[in-house]
């Protein structure tokens, strides 16, 4: 991976995930407990070997960039190797990035000052763990001009893909854009589809001339899957890459997590009690920054209010205090305070559960103080008069919620 260069997009503004993109990029949501979305791409990177990796951020960037400066800081600059982030600089042009294509159209001074003979393009809100070398050998191997990576999807759900025509060579014929049906069928297997993961190595003297062309042409919308790629088809040799997944379960594991319901649902894989998406293969680590909180901690067990966590990810720094969680996620610093009950929950760093709730199917955004008695999740019309509520019943509490509350603060040596 040595003459292969990563660009990773992590500038969209992640509007299908609001609330939680409020005031954050989507890679920099939180996932599992103590990562962020862009945790898992990266650590693919790393991995993989792959070790010059720019960072394309724009859409309120702070926690990103702060995240990515404090944690990714690892690899060895003497050497050349560098996890970077690169701000929208309008060097080529006057407007923010218009699409993923005008994204890397827009650095491409600073790609090609690297010099790359590769660049791999990444997406920054996917979970999934997949070795970019295996992609990369056949990439070469085939004397293709760019390889894009496929992974197979059932017939029913293109609706939700970009769609891969794809001969039996892995030759790339062409492309439908999230087609209601679709008579194609995967070469890898005849009773599935091959659908694009957003996953592309280019040859770079193939890049730069197609990303020139595509920001001449006024009706483009500056996209890979959209524009760029599918006009390559005729020309160039376009290559089909069959996902490799590297979680080393039965089925293939890859999540666009755009989505609220995508996200929880994703969160909700690692904490069954065989996890779908597997955190704890040493082979294939997942990194991250970690603040300094000191151990999680149960408490009252000889007071008849245990507090105990079941089929749970609870993160270091909580305190689960006579309090029941289950099926659930708690990120750093979070207190679930005495006769409360949590379940199927995602809650984010340094929140405050008080007495006597009760939370069923949520996500609490950081820094929220959830007073006494509160009851969320059991009455979708009621909650939607206070909360974020999608269609499918997931509610969602910001940190608007607590602007007038006083959050408590935790006392970690010390139980309610």
């Amino acid at each position: 991976m040595k003459d292969t260069l990563g660009v990773l997009l992590a500038g969209g503004a992640g509007e299908r995930l609001y609330p939680l993109t409020r005031d954050r990029a989507k890679p920099a949501v939180t996932f599992g407990g103590i990562y962020r979305i862009i945790d898992v791409t990266l650590s693919n990177c790393i991995n993989s070997d792959l070790r010059r990796v720019y960072i394309l951020t724009q859409y309120k960037a702070l926690s990103l960039n702060r995240h990515i400066r404090e944690g990714w800081n690892i690899v060895a600059r003497e050497m050349g190797e560098f996890v970077e982030v690169l701000p929208p600089m309008q060097r080529v042009s006057e407007e923010w990035y218009q699409g993923t294509a005008d994204a890397v159209y827009q650095n491409i001074y600073s790609i090609g000052s690297e010099q790359p003979k590769h660049v791999l393009i990444l997406s920054g809100d996917h979970i999934y763990k997949m070795n970019y070398g295996l992609m990369l050998k056949q990439h070469t191997d085939s004397g293709a001009d760019v390889t894009l990576a496929t992974i197979q999807v059932d017939p029913d759900k293109v609706y939700r893909f970009g769609v891969v025509e794809v001969d039996r060579d892995s030759r790339v014929n062409g492309f439908l854009e999230k087609p209601q049906r679709t008579e194609l069928r995967s070469p890898y297997n005849p009773e599935k589809v091959s659908a694009s993961m957003g996953i592309y190595i280019f040859n770079t003297d193939v890049l730069i001339p197609v990303l020139l062309k595509d920001a001449e042409e006024a009706k483009s919308s500056h996209d890979f899957g959209k524009d760029v790629l599918p006009k390559m088809v005729d020309d160039y040799r376009v290559y089909s890459f069959d996902f490799v997944d590297e979680n080393k379960k039965e089925a293939l594991y890859w999540r666009d997590v755009g989505t609220l319901e995508a996200y929880y649902e994703a969160n909700m894989d690692i904490v069954s009690v065989s996890p779908v998406f597997n955190l704890y293969d040493a082979g294939w680590p997942i990194r991250t920054h970690q603040r300094q909180y000191p151990p999680a901690k149960f408490v009252f067990a000889e007071l008849g209010r245990t507090g105990t966590a079941l089929d749970s990810i609870v993160s270091a720094g909580c305190i689960v205090s006579g309090s029941t969680v289950k099926n659930s996620v708690l990120s750093p610093d979070v207190r679930v305070n005495s006769f409360s009950e949590v379940d199927a929950s995602i809650l984010f760093s340094h929140v405050n559960v008080g007495r006597h709730c009760r939370i069923r199917k949520a996500i609490i955004d950081r820094d929220v103080h959830i007073p006494e008695g509160t009851i969320i999740g059991y009455d979708a019309e009621a909650d939607r008069q206070r909360y974020f509520v999608t269609d499918s019943g997931i509610t969602v509490v910001t940190r608007d919620y607590s602007l007038f509350e006083n959050p408590v603060t935790v006392d970690y040596f010390t139980a309610e």
